[in-house]
């Protein structure tokens, strides 16, 4: 029997394939996000980005969990699309939060948090999602994401905030200006991706008070309009998995400490824990 296993984000998907228990290959394709793309478009992702990489293997079940897949018509998007592919397969298709709490929790209770290009949370009781503060995406939500803090960087830029150092630096690293980031933001395709971009800019300066102040409001942004709406998140462990949760978790460790909130693990990527969890069914 072999398995292949999806987690794929608004940025990235990573695969990996499973033989009789052992992995056999991991794959990673641009991401496949039914917000973003249609199903022809899917398919098309799928041919050109994943397929080659599985040369002759063929998987007899796909566990595919991926951001967007919360809506019902979403998960079935993706499921004719990923039957289009590999007809002879079985697919069972996910939202990303769900694959976050298999691969953080197993089969144990924990709040779970998503901070990567986008973000999202929820209670999980060990075998479901059962409690979830509602995700808006970039525009209207995602606090504490890459696309939240990405954009608090343009606004800085843009609003002539940064001070001279920032400035420079930033001016040195993008060569960019407001004509240029405003058609890529309101004309070009995956803004999302484009904003999310900028949070780099943040990691590279650590230790300046602007990217400390902007860190730190947009995860305390992030707690207190999700993580404070689980009475849960007091009494057990709250887990993050994605780049930007990876990226800061100094400041998660001590905005869980300033909550009075036991951390728990904190991942970049979920597939190690999904494949544990997927071996152990």
């Amino acid at each position: 029997m072999s398995i292949l296993i999806a987690d794929s984000g608004s940025t990235k998907g990573e695969w990996c394939l499973l033989q009789e228990g052992k992995r056999k290959k991991i794959i990673e394709t641009q991401g496949a996000s039914p917000y973003f793309l249609n199903e022809s478009q899917l398919i098309e992702l799928f041919q050109r980005e994943l397929v080659p990489g599985l040369k002759n293997l063929r998987p007899s079940s796909i566990f595919f969990y991926g951001t967007g897949c919360a809506a019902a018509s979403n998960r079935a998007m993706v499921k004719r699309a990923l039957q289009k592919v590999f007809p002879e397969a079985q697919c069972t298709v996910e939202n990303d939060l769900t694959g976050a709490a298999r691969a953080l929790c197993g089969n144990n209770k924990g709040v779970i948090a998503i901070l990567g290009t986008g973000s999202n949370s929820g209670y999980y009781d060990g075998k479901k999602i059962v409690k979830n503060s509602p995700g808006l995406g970039f525009i209207l939500g995602d606090e504490g994401s890459g696309a939240y803090l990405g954009k608090k960087v343009l606004q800085y830029f843009l609003y002539k905030t940064f001070d001279e150092t920032l400035a420079l630096k930033f001016n040195q690293q993008y060569r960019t200006d407001s004509a240029e980031i405003l058609d890529r933001v309101y004309k070009k395709p995956l803004p999302n991706r484009y904003i999310a971009s900028y949070a780099m800019f943040l990691a590279e300066n650590r230790g300046h008070f602007m990217t400390e102040n902007i860190i730190e409001d947009g995860l305390n942004d992030f707690f207190f309009t999700h993580l404070c709406k689980y009475p849960e998140v007091w009494k057990t462990q709250v887990h993050f998995v994605g780049s930007i949760a990876y990226g800061f978790q100094d400041m998660l460790k001590e905005l869980c400490a300033a909550y009075k909130w036991d951390l728990g693990k904190v991942l970049r990527k979920p597939m190690d824990g999904l494949i544990v969890y997927h071996k152990s069914r």
